[in-house]
């Protein structure tokens, strides 16, 4: 059992999150405090592994309370509405960093990656995209990626293109191609095989992002996405691909 505390200012906030968290017997919830005074009284006398952290409240924020707690302090999943703090959440060693509204998909990642870490398993980077969650994702989930010191989070449906880079996977949004130390079949199991295609042995396409085609040599086809970058079809995969968008 992990003996956990919430903290947030906002009670409606608290009360999700321990319905959310209900569906986790390995969370035993010990104590909630609205602000960074409250929390530091609680975790002197209750002693949590684990706290659930907002960044934004009156008072000290999240931030600053953590610097100010002892070492050695609990382990930290920040709950926040804003994503504009996650760099520095990873740079304090959160072991997570969940969006309000908490999705129980994201949660569940984020207990189990806990589990992992206090079984004695070797602690696994903050990742969204992480082939031992075991998880699928879907179109509209918010994924965290991260590339050195850069950080982004973005909705799985904005990914466009994902190629093969040796043993790791570019990952193509937005004006950016970050670079995953993943490999393309290890991410290809959990993207929504609805939206996503394999174009070819290095390459998987989000179907919305094809803008046109052309037939192309031995029966490939070559497809133009958005933004201009071009993805030719293997004869197999352009037949797949025909087949699921043809009236």
């Amino acid at each position: 059992m992990m003996r956990t505390l919430l903290v947030d200012d906002e009670p409606p906030a608290r009360k999700e999150l321990r319905g959310l968290l209900a569906a986790h017997p390995s969370i035993e919830i010990v104590g909630e405090a609205a602000n960074a005074t409250e929390a530091t009284k609680l975790v002197m006398r209750l002693q949590p592994d684990l706290v659930f952290l907002d960044i934004e409240m009156p008072g000290r924020s999240g931030f600053e309370w953590l610097e100010q707690l002892p070492l050695p302090h609990p382990a930290v999943i920040f709950v926040t509405a804003y994503d504009s703090f996650a760099l520095r959440a990873f740079e304090v060693n959160a072991l997570d960093y969940l969006l309000k509204p908490v999705s129980p998909r994201r949660l569940a990642e984020a207990v189990a990656r806990l589990e992992r870490q206090s079984s004695g398993s070797s602690e696994i980077p903050i990742d969204p995209i992480e082939p031992e969650a075991a998880l699928s994702l879907r179109e509209d989930d918010p994924v965290f990626v991260r590339e050195g010191k850069r950080c982004w989070f973005v909705p799985v449906r904005e990914i466009i293109l994902l190629e093969s880079v040796g043993n790791h996977t570019r990952i193509w949004f937005r004006d950016v191609k970050p670079l995953l130390p993943r490999s393309l079949a290890t991410l290809e199991a959990r993207l929504p095989a609805s939206l996503f295609l394999r174009a070819n042995r290095f390459q998987i396409v989000n179907r919305n992002a094809i803008e046109r085609a052309e037939s192309w040599f031995g029966g490939n086809l070559k497809t133009i996405l958005k933004g201009g970058h071009s993805v030719e079809f293997s004869r197999r995969q352009a037949r797949i691909l025909k087949e699921r968008l043809s009236l």
